[in-house]
């Protein structure tokens, strides 16, 4: 019976373990683009949004607008520096309350086709990969990199130490 229970904790610690060192700790944002939930128009200062902002791989861009006046086109830098709504990358305009997938650790353009460009509409935003798990990263840092096993070879040997005194007693 004591075998069983020790096996049993065997199992329980491995799961455990397996399940956090899979969790992610950081979760997908999105992000409303200018702030609210309308933001999508002339006179907001989409960099100055952007620069409060941090963007990761993941994340989500959410862009509310007024469809029967804006678009949203993903573009490259030159046409985002001229406004140049030619040979668009994607038109992310679906219905006025549409979002993109940051998928990619890249730089992003996005403009409002027309005059609107000319009048600001248009964001510029860099996506980074996202940071590692904290724990992960606190285990994985070279000046802490033996805080590892000092918490896990006692919690591992208690289960061994135990499994092995039922076995052999």
């Amino acid at each position: 019976m004591e075998v069983l229970s020790s096996r049993k904790e065997l199992l329980w610690l491995m799961m455990v373990i397996v399940i956090f060192a899979g969790a992610k700790c950081r979760q997908p944002v999105l992000h409303r683009v200018g702030g609210g939930k309308y933001a999508w128009k002339p006179n907001i200062n989409f960099t100055d949004w952007a620069s409060h902002e941090q963007f990761y791989v993941g994340d989500w861009l959410y862009f509310g607008f007024n469809i029967s006046c804006y678009n949203v086109l993903e573009v490259n830098k030159t046409s985002y520096d001229r406004c140049i709504d030619k040979n668009f990358i994607k038109n992310v305009t679906k219905g006025g309350r549409d979002v993109f997938n940051l998928t990619e650790a890249k730089p992003y353009y996005f403009i409002n086709s027309g005059d609107y460009c000319f009048k600001g509409m248009k964001l510029a935003l860099c996506v980074e990969n996202a940071p590692p798990d904290p724990t992960y990263s606190l285990l994985r840092n070279s000046s802490t990199k033996i805080y590892g096993p000092i918490i896990l070879l006692p919690l591992l040997g208690y289960v061994a130490v135990r499994i092995l005194f039922v076995q052999y007693v």
